[in-house]
């Protein structure tokens, strides 16, 4: 069994850096029996404390800002950056924390957006693997490039250090071919181009808080600026809404989801567009940005549309009307629906959208209750509903922290890993000017 070790995770978003450090460690036991004459109790999970957070923000924006809380909340550093990169944003996060006197980073992890047509699983960074990486990312060309610059940067600075790639599009890689597979010429899937589906490493932590509740037909929305939606049968997934890329599915933030191809045709051949214009287009302006003409962020346009700004409300009342639309067919994918559950920034906190999301799903037994939806508690259906509606707090980072620990260290078994929780808990009332890659 590993000693305790400290893994430092790493989300590459396409203008910031998230930092997470944490402790992990063996099982602890439970200690002995209350009246002492008894042996140990079961083990209650790995030991796995979270020391500290942060991020760097602004990257490649001409300025940034960087800023980290410990386990407390406290916040130990927060400073405004000039003229930030990538490889000054690692540079200056590694100075913090080793001015903190932090335990020694062991091992680093990284959530990696796509594995390409040949990687399904957590690997140790090497150079082949890099390579690899690097020619196939174009699979997802914001997100890879920030990715890589990240991990070149930390080979450089931390040359000894091992590196773990946790691939986002590994948790999909179950579906049956029926759901990965394009409506185009069958040359296509041979060559990798097929359905992956994103945001695995969140699926698979709100799966393990799940436990036995994963049993049955399973529907996991993961609503933040990025937003994707799995389908799970008994803890399986077997349909998701992001594609080949993560523009894929319903409309998000600043991306505008699913489109008619015709559409795209006729913005090349008519409007001029090549495809760095169309990734801008469909990657930066549309989604809730586009239709509202305002913003993306989802609490700013509550607070428009409940002031009357209809533009605001209109990209909203989309948002949820798409969302519902999409549960409805992932319901029919599974035959029925036992549980949907809400996560991600927008799931897990905006009330208002969880029940405009939720008006008109009766017919699969979704009946929401108002009070406990708006104190976003744990359940928010009615008791005796027929499909349960929960909301779990996703923790990408600590899923990194468990497959990194896992694969450099061998300590612990990876069934255990999934039912464990982090014991840390750090507030999320730090503010951000983005939200998360996805």
């Amino acid at each position: 069994m590993a000693a305790s070790q400290t893994i430092m995770c790493i989300n590459s978003g396409s203008s910031s850096l998230k930092f997470h450090l944490y402790e992990m460690g063996p099982p602890r036991g439970r200690g002995p029996a209350e009246d002492g004459s008894g042996p140990r109790l079961p083990e209650d999970g790995p030991g796995e404390e979270l020391l500290a957070r942060g991020a760097v923000e602004g990257i490649g924006q001409g300025g940034g800002r960087l800023w980290f809380v410990d386990c407390s909340g406290e916040t130990f550093a927060d400073r405004v950056l000039d003229s930030v990169e990538y490889e000054y944003a690692i540079d200056q996060a590694l100075a913090v924390l080793s001015d903190r006197e932090l335990p020694s980073i062991e091992a680093i992890g990284h959530r990696v957006v796509h594995g390409g047509p040949n990687h399904f699983s957590p690997k140790i960074l090497t150079p082949e693997l890099i390579n690899d990486l690097r020619e196939h990312r174009a699979w997802a060309p914001l997100h890879m490039s920030a990715g890589l610059r990240v991990i070149e940067a930390l080979r450089a600075q931390r040359p000894g250090l091992p590196q773990v790639a946790c691939f986002d599009t590994a948790f999909h890689a179950g579906m049956p071919e029926i759901a990965r597979r394009l409506p185009l010429p069958r040359r296509f899937f041979d060559q990798g181009v097929h359905k992956y589906g994103f945001h695995g490493l969140s699926y698979e932590y709100v799966l393990s808080v799940l436990a036995e509740r994963a049993k049955g037909r399973v529907v996991i929305a993961h609503l933040g600026n990025g937003g994707s939606m799995v389908a799970c049968l008994d803890g399986h997934p077997v349909e998701t809404t992001m594609g080949m890329t993560p523009l894929g599915g319903f409309m998000m933030g600043t991306r505008s989801g699913d489109l008619d191809p015709g559409v795209l045709i006729y913005l090349v051949r008519e409007c001029g567009y090549d495809d760095k214009t169309l990734e801008r287009l469909l990657d930066k302006e549309s989604g809730l940005q586009g239709v509202s003409g305002e913003t993306a962020d989802m609490e700013t346009l509550l607070e428009l549309r409940a002031g009357g700004h209809a533009a605001a409300a209109q990209a909203v009342e989309m948002f949820c009307y798409q969302a519902r639309r999409t549960i409805g067919s992932l319901a029919a994918v599974l035959g029925g629906l036992d549980l949907l559950v809400f996560t991600g920034g927008i799931g897990e906190n905006a009330v208002t959208v969880r029940s405009l999301i939720c008006e008109g799903l009766e017919y699969l037994g979704v009946v929401m209750d108002p009070i406990r939806n708006q104190a976003n508690a744990s359940i928010v259906s009615t008791p005796g509903a027929s499909c349960s509606v929960m909301l779990v707090h996703t923790n990408e980072e600590l899923m990194i922290a468990r497959h990194t620990y896992e694969l450099v260290f061998g300590g612990i078994d990876a069934g255990a890993s999934r039912r464990g929780e982090a014991s840390g808990a750090v507030p999320d009332h730090v503010p951000s000017s983005e939200g998360g890659p996805l």
